[in-house]
């Protein structure tokens, strides 16, 4: 007959007023809270897609990423990423430094990588500094090959510190 009012078990949610006329406001978003449940401690993070230079692009200058990279379009510069893919229709006129290289198209210049791979239309003309490679049967190469347990490391095998290209965009100051 008696029973007690049931308690409401969501917690209050405060409330957002808009700043006053003339002062700035303020939005503290610690003081509400995510219906979704946060990822478990030690969870692999989502690995970002790749940045596109579509095949209409024409880059004169370097390009940096500490991400991937797919080039389809032409690049007179040096390349520095963790992946690079050179596509099939691509042309890429400078130094390239990434942990993991795969040609499609055109290289000109020093490739360099932990792991490199030359695809059957690929077509490079430049040395190759690598950890581990593979080139394909029809694969276009002239140049020199030459293994290195760290092709990134400091050397660039004639005992000479990397070049190291600028960003190809710099911060305005």
């Amino acid at each position: 007959m008696f029973s007690k009012p049931k308690q409401d078990d969501t917690p209050p949610q405060p409330a957002v007023t808009p700043p006053s006329q003339g002062t700035s406001g303020t939005f503290d978003a610690s003081k509400f809270t995510s219906s979704a449940a946060p990822a478990p401690v030690g969870a692999p993070k989502a690995k970002p897609a790749p940045s596109v230079l579509s095949s209409d692009l024409i880059i004169l200058g370097n390009v940096r990423s500490s991400g991937d990279i797919q080039v389809e379009g032409n690049v007179e510069g040096d390349i520095r990423a963790a992946m690079l893919i050179v596509g099939e229709s691509a042309t890429v006129k400078g130094e390239v430094i990434a942990e993991e290289v795969v040609v499609h198209g055109r290289v000109v210049g020093r490739l360099r990588g932990l792991k490199v791979r030359l695809s059957q239309s690929a077509r490079c003309e430049g040395d190759i500094v690598h950890k581990t490679i593979a080139i394909e049967s029809g694969a276009h190469f002239e140049g020199s090959v030459q293994r290195q347990d760290d092709p990134l490391g400091g050397k660039n095998g004639k005992g000479e510190p990397h070049r190291q290209g600028a960003p190809a965009i710099a911060a305005a100051e």
